[in-house]
């Protein structure tokens, strides 16, 4: 077990870095588009009606996506790094470059996806989590490049 010291500590600090910067990603996402993600989920969850139930699996689509979005580059970012500095400059970039490209393709479809996941689109909420997480497969393999 002592062997495994250094690396159990490696880990405990990789991992206090990366939740964290996983955090700030969430928190930029939430306050960034115009809905209320957690309410509309929670919103869905306590009622019948069924245009709120669809709202809440939007949004959770939605925001699902971009969890997994963000953890795959910090993933990629974690393994690449030479260091901890290094760690938080990709995770940063890579957080915010997720956020530019979920306005990117908000400007490049014909509709808009802030008013349509609270209106229960369920289709653009799951549109939307797979491309965050296919940029976040992209991004990862920028970092490594």
């Amino acid at each position: 077990m002592s062997s495994q010291l250094p690396n159990i500590l490696n880990f405990l600090t990789y991992l206090g870095v990366t939740l964290p910067i996983l955090a700030f990603g969430i928190f930029i996402f939430m306050i960034t588009t115009p809905y209320k993600e957690y309410k509309l989920i929670r919103d869905g969850a306590e009622t019948t009606d069924p245009q709120k139930m669809a709202a809440a699996k939007a949004a959770a689509h939605d925001l699902g996506g971009k969890i997994i979005g963000l953890s795959i580059v910090l993933a990629s970012a974690i393994f690449h790094s030479v260091n901890l500095m290094d760690l938080v400059i990709w995770g940063i970039i890579g957080t915010v470059f997720q956020v530019l490209v979920f306005y990117l393709f908000e400007l490049a479809t014909p509709f808009r996806v802030v008013s349509e996941i609270p209106k229960g689109n369920v289709s653009v909420g799951i549109f939307a989590s797979r491309l965050s997480i296919s940029t976040g497969l992209l991004m990862a393999a920028l970092i490594s490049y």
